[in-house]
């Protein structure tokens, strides 16, 4: 495994981040706990969550899961770095009492809390705001960050999902106050979605900040989908089937699908090895269900993309380009 700083902070993580979204829901316990173990063994050790996994009435089950895992021992938590987020309402369903969900000072010392019991630990490395809070100022979610890291109870500080104003917004405010503010920004990117590149990375890259691009593979979109269609080993739906219902993504697709067969790659590590090679990127989470879907997106870490593979998807994909050029002068 290949490791790189988390931004500018001096933290190491794998260039692979593993996320847990589908424990819980997708995968069993047994299973999830068998992905992990074989990740940690791999050297990835940059584990990504949420306190709402697990939805609806189970949300907060991946963190137990994880939790459960931690349990085991083994050195298990000493060599992870944890990440999860607070923003989503964790209160019982049908439960319309205020004060669950957000960015306030209460919200976020109540989200923590309940966060470490699942998770069964007494400190969170990177605690993330899952989406921006338009109603609570800076200096409110800052000064509770700030209690938290006092206690221990956090270490870092990373935001997801927000433009790339919030980001200069949330680090001016920081400054202000003397804090470090967010070191990450966790956000939608891949070859088929490259509006990041408008905004958001390079104010990631201007503040310091780690790129951790989620849903990688475009929701299978740049895993071969095509090919599984045709060989009716894959159902298209959700985001995929979507998007293939425009004829000019279709093309798109197959068009990917034919380079990377004619240069003998596989699609999933080939979109994987192609956000590595993009400025500013820590490193993709990879939500895999089963240990061999983690065994494919591990190979993607030491795959080389050549310069012509390299020219040849962003013909494919072109992305919009920097602003104000992507849509002025």
């Amino acid at each position: 495994m290949k490791y790189t700083q988390l931004g500018r902070t001096g933290l190491k993580v794998s260039r692979l981040v593993l996320g847990t979204m589908n424990f819980g829901p997708q995968t069993d316990e047994p299973t999830s706990h068998a992905i992990m173990d074989a990740a940690l063994d791999a050297g990835v050790n940059f584990v990504d969550t949420a306190n709402v996994y697990g939805w609806g009435e189970n949300k907060g089950r991946t963190e137990e899961i994880i939790g459960s895992w931690f349990a085991q021992g083994g050195g298990r938590r000493d060599r992870t770095v944890l990440a999860t987020k607070v923003y989503g309402n964790m209160g019982a369903d049908g439960d319309r009492w205020p004060n669950h969900d957000r960015l306030s000072a209460l919200n976020i010392r109540r989200a923590v809390d309940a966060s470490l019991k699942r998770l069964r630990t007494d400190h969170i490395d990177l605690y993330q705001f899952h989406h921006i809070d338009r109603r609570t100022p800076f200096d409110e979610i800052w000064q509770a960050i700030d209690v938290l890291i006092g206690q221990g109870k956090i270490l870092y500080a990373g935001s997801s999902n927000f433009p790339g104003y919030k980001i200069a917004q949330a680090n001016e405010a920081a400054a202000r106050r003397g804090m470090v503010g967010l070191v990450s920004e966790q956000c939608l990117y891949n070859l088929a979605e490259r509006r990041a590149e408008m905004e958001v990375v390079p104010a990631a890259q201007e503040y310091g900040l780690g790129v951790i691009p989620w849903s990688p593979l475009h929701g299978g979109l740049l895993g071969g989908v095509l090919k599984k269609e045709a060989e009716g080993r894959r159902r298209t739906q959700g985001r995929s089937a979507d998007a293939l219902a425009v004829t000019s993504v279709r093309a798109q697709v197959q068009a990917y699908e034919d380079l990377v067969d004619k240069h003998g790659l596989e699609p999933g590590e080939t979109a994987l090895a192609w956000l590595l090679t993009r400025p500013g990127v820590t490193g993709p989470i990879v939500g895999p269900r089963t240990v061999e879907q983690l065994e494919g997106a591990l190979r993607a870490v030491e795959l080389e993309l050549g310069d012509e593979v390299l020219t040849a998807l962003d013909e494919i994909f072109p992305g919009p380009g920097p602003s104000p050029e992507a849509f002025a002068w």
